[in-house]
């Protein structure tokens, strides 16, 4: 207890024996010397006084322009503040302190700049491949306009070199740099670049460079446009092929495909480069166009290929005209077509009674000035390429009416009575004639069919003597041979003759039964192709 109150003591002494220290009087501003601020920015000056209880404090401009700021007394402090420098703040500011009868004064000046964005790019809108192109570089709200420097590059390249050196404007401009080349294609991709530079040494602030760049993509084409066949442009029928259309084109074009048919030109259903035949058929062989266009250049080109399709002979037809079935002497013109590819070889054979004629044609076609019996057959066409081979046949009829008629009469056409008379007829036609033997009669017409081409007369009599008319005929004509025969009386005695007489008058009683039986031999000849007055009255009477 006794060690503590000395301790107590000697500090008591030692306290009173140390001089009590008052600080001077001072002042000072911050940001102290030098501001540099850029247009827009806001400022704070800040007035600090030390050693006086209550000082106080004035702000002013040496050029005695308005302070274009805001003044607030904290105590031993005061406060100067710009929400938004502008040019009319680059000046010296003097903060004045006074502390009872002392005073004391310190300035700080503001230096403004404006390069408050980057620069602004604009390349004019029809960029064409080997036309002129157009550059416009925008460098918004500069200050000091006289210290800014330009440069339009192009990749490492500088195309355009600029500066403001003579403008002394004295507010923050706007101010563009222009330049102007041609454009080509080996220039897609590259960057256009504007640099703006404002290097004022002794103001310290960043950036004191700004950098935009902007790709070139120019617009272009088509051209070199081809078409490629995958596998190749020739391929078996069944399997596919793919066209694709390859052209140099910036932007990518419209593409639509076409295809030749005969005369016309026909659209196909695709909208993309590649066209797509899937097992293609012999009838898919052809030229092919693929019609490209760009938009904005307004142009169009075109590729070609010729596609061919490989099969064996098809769609082989084999045409007669008039018709299969002619008349002797008409133009007949026989005419062969296939398709096939590579392409096919025709040939028109004729077959006849197992020999096989060829015949020389022309573009498959075979004439016939005149038709004849002996050119009825059949005729076959043979179409065949290296793939293979396809026939159609065709047989021809030439019909032909009768001609070179030949008729024999036996025993002769003078006979006498009781003796059978044969007619025979043979003639030459197509198709088969018919015949009928008829008898010029006065009164009436006596008809009758052949058989195969023979007539017989039984027993004549006298009164089968007359003219006969044999009448051979088919579908296409006809041709009628005359034949007289007559029958001789046989001699009689003259007891005989008297027996004739009562006979007669006999037979006179029984007239209408004979008409009767007439008439029924009539019909029976027409239908037996022969008759005898003789026959008939026996299986009557």
């Amino acid at each position: 207890r006794k060690r503590r109150k000395r301790n107590v003591e000697n500090a008591a002494k030692f306290m009173r024996i140390l001089p009590v220290v008052v600080k001077a009087f001072e002042m000072e501003i911050t940001p102290a010397n030098r501001i540099v601020a850029q247009i827009g920015d806001a400022v704070v000056l800040t007035c600090n006084a030390t050693g006086c209880a209550s000082p106080s404090f004035s702000w002013r401009i040496q050029t005695d322009n308005p302070l274009g700021g805001t003044v607030t007394h904290h105590g031993t402090y005061s406060t100067l503040t710009m929400s938004a420098v502008n040019i009319n703040n680059a000046h010296d500011y003097l903060c004045t302190v006074c502390c009872k009868d002392e005073k004391k004064e310190k300035s700080v000046k503001i230096e403004v700049y404006s390069f408050p964005s980057d620069p602004v790019i604009e390349i004019s809108t029809s960029l064409a491949a080997g036309e002129q192109t157009i550059v416009i570089c925008t460098i918004p709200r500069v200050y000091p306009s006289d210290r800014l420097e330009v440069l339009l590059k192009k990749g490492d390249r500088v195309l355009h070199e600029q500066n403001f050196y003579e403008d002394h404007s004295t507010n923050a401009e706007t101010k563009t740099v222009t330049y102007s080349f041609n454009l080509t294609t080996e220039d897609i991709g590259k960057e256009i670049s504007c640099v703006a530079k404002l290097p004022i040494a002794d103001m310290d602030f960043e950036p004191k460079e700004r950098v935009t760049s902007q790709k070139l993509n120019a617009n272009f084409g088509p051209k070199n446009t081809v078409i490629i066949a995958s596998p190749s442009n020739s391929a078996m029928e069944g399997h596919s092929i793919n066209l694709t259309c390859v052209t140099d084109s910036n932007p990518p074009p419209q593409i639509v495909w076409r295809r030749q048919v005969a005369d016309k030109i026909v659209q196909c259903a695709s909208e993309n480069n590649v066209l797509t035949i899937p097992q293609a058929h012999f009838t898919d062989s052809g030229l092919y166009i693929c019609e490209v266009t760009n938009l904005l250049t307004n142009k169009t080109e075109k590729a070609t290929v010729e596609i061919v399709i490989q099969a064996p002979p098809k769609n082989t037809t084999l045409i007669i005209f008039p018709s299969n079935a002619v008349k002797q002497g008409e133009r007949v013109t026989i005419s062969c077509t296939s398709t096939g590819v590579p392409t096919v070889q025709i040939t028109l054979r004729k077959k006849t009674d197992g020999a096989i004629t060829t015949l020389k044609t022309q573009d498959g076609k075979y004439t016939l000035e005149s038709v004849l019996l002996k050119d009825a057959g059949i005729y076959e066409c043979v179409s065949s390429n290296e793939l293979g081979e396809e026939s159609q046949h065709l047989e021809l009829d030439v019909k032909v009416p009768p001609q070179n008629i030949t008729v024999l009469v036996h025993p002769s056409e003078n006979v006498q009575e009781g003796e059978n008379v044969t007619i025979t007829c043979s003639t030459y036609s197509n198709p088969p004639p018919q015949m009928i033997l008829k008898k010029v009669h006065p009164d009436k017409e006596i008809i009758l069919t052949s058989v195969n081409g023979t007539f017989v007369l039984y027993n004549v009599t006298e009164s089968d003597t007359g003219t006969y008319l044999l009448d051979v005929f088919n579908e296409v004509g006809n041709n009628i041979k005359m034949i007289e025969i007559a029958v001789v009386g046989r001699v009689e005695n003259p007891n005989q003759m008297m027996l004739v007489i009562i006979a007669f008058s006999c037979v006179t009683g029984i007239a209408v039964p004979v008409v009767a039986i007439l008439i029924y031999v009539s019909r029976q000849a027409k239908i037996n192709g022969s008759y005898s007055l003789v026959k008939a009255l026996r299986l009557k009477v």
